[in-house]
């Protein structure tokens, strides 16, 4: 009995696209010879007939114009190899854009790392081989690592992601990020994100203007950290609320008009120092023209979090793989019983 459940489970998982086509209605417009391949094509879907040539990317390069979305069509068919001769469905509109399923919802995690070293040799500095195998195991097991314009999409209930979806980000400038981990991110054509505070730029520890612009001329994003990384939610002794609030809008103005002087590109997010915000703060972000804003908080990210309190985990030097693996959580069952 157990195994006659497996091969209905299975059937059913299988010709599950193609009863979702059947269900959406969808009108049949006809059929076109695209290229190699022989296309059924209907209002929201292309049903085509594989070759030996085609790859998920080479079909969404095709058929969506985009050879970036070759996820969409694999995860559409749960398929991971394409097999010649099989039929396929092509979804020509974003589905399940806020990944949720009747057992749960999706998440992303958005990993945060600050220094690097030769060798482990404190709790904030993540050593190289460490950093090497943490990047090793996301490619080993087909995470994808996406933009925060991407997360931002998802969250804002644009457009779906990769089941596996992760963001990778990088706090301060500190000139070991350059570099130790830009070449191991290059090594697995990995995309991330640098938050800096301006004032730290050329100082002895930290990266130049020049290698913020390298990383920006060779697809890295560069954004915001404030000006000197002060705490964003808390007043300084005696200072007072009109100093405050010219001093927070400085923070928070300042780079974004120095980074679009440097780099001509414009700043949109904002990863607050020490992870801490207020309503103030928020507001102030909004006037300036953020779109989101980043805390370090340690929980992956649904689509329906607040865009200005983004949680991000700390990844830690004192951090084997089981503590790096325990930040990965890309799904969040019901606890409905």
């Amino acid at each position: 009995m157990p195994e006659t459940a497996n091969i209905k489970k299975t059937a059913l998982i299988n010709i599950f696209p193609l009863i979702l086509l059947l269900l959406s209605g969808c009108a049949f417009n006809g059929s076109i010879f695209h290229h190699t391949h022989q296309a059924r094509v209907f209002n929201d879907f292309v049903i085509v007939k594989t070759t030996a040539q085609d790859t998920f990317s080479s079909l969404a390069a095709d058929y969506l114009n985009d050879p970036d979305k070759g996820w969409r069509i694999a995860e559409f068919n749960r398929m991971t190899t394409i097999i010649p001769g099989q039929e396929l469905i092509i979804p020509l509109s974003p589905f399940n854009k806020g990944g949720l399923k009747v057992s749960g919802y999706q998440t992303v995690p958005v990993l945060v790392y600050h220094n690097f070293s030769k060798k482990r040799d404190d709790k904030t500095a993540v050593g190289q081989d460490d950093f090497e195998a943490q990047m090793k195991y996301l490619k080993q097991n087909n995470y994808h690592v996406v933009s925060i314009d991407q997360l931002l999409d998802f969250i804002d209930y644009k457009e779906p992601l990769p089941e596996k979806s992760i963001v990778i980000t990088f706090d301060d400038a500190w000139r070991s990020i350059f570099d130790i981990a830009l070449p191991i991110l290059i090594k697995y054509g990995f995309t991330a994100t640098f938050f800096i505070y301006t004032d730290f730029i050329g100082g002895g520890k930290a990266m130049s203007w020049k290698q913020i612009e390298t990383l920006s001329k060779i697809g890295f994003d560069i954004q915001c950290q404030t000006k000197t990384h002060r705490n964003l939610a808390v007043p300084k002794k005696n200072e007072s609320f009109k100093e405050y609030f010219k001093s927070i809008e400085m923070e928070i103005s300042y780079p974004k008009k120095l980074i679009k002087k440097k780099l001509n590109t414009v700043c949109k997010y904002l990863a607050y120092p020490y992870g801490e915000s207020n309503n103030l703060v928020i507001a102030l972000l909004k006037k300036h023209g953020y779109r989101a804003a980043f805390t370090v908080d340690r929980k992956p990210n649904p689509f329906f979090i607040d865009k200005y309190r983004i949680y991000r985990s700390v990844i830690y030097g004192s951090y084997d793989m089981e503590n790096f693996k325990d930040n990965l959580s890309v799904f969040q069952k019901n606890d409905l019983k």
